[in-house]
């Protein structure tokens, strides 16, 4: 006979919104807001943020830079022997006159 599996699982996932009053400041000709020292830390903002406008909202994220420090670890990497290639980039059966 056929034998019916079924899946009960949901995934739910909210999204929490902590609302904060902030004043807005004069800062020479402009205008801006300060934020807590608690927030610069456990959102690690440091020097700059990005700034998201989308769907009446303004959004402010840390800016990230994922590849950071990767032209130093190449450099060791090649010192020490690292860097080299794990299988030929080109292989023996390979016809390349198919891609004229």
């Amino acid at each position: 006979m056929f034998n019916e599996l079924f899946c009960n699982n949901f995934v739910i996932t909210f999204l929490v919104f902590l609302f904060m009053e902030l004043s807005v400041i004069s800062i020479g000709n402009s205008k801006g807001i300060r934020l807590t020292k608690t927030l610069l830390e456990k959102y690690n903002i440091k020097d700059t943020v990005e700034l998201i406008l989308e769907k009446g909202y303004i959004i402010l994220k840390a800016k990230s830079t994922p590849r950071k420090g990767w032209e130093k670890a190449f450099e060791n990497m090649h010192k020490n022997g690292d860097d080299e290639l794990l299988f030929n980039d080109v292989f023996d059966d390979e016809n390349f006159e198919e891609w004229n």
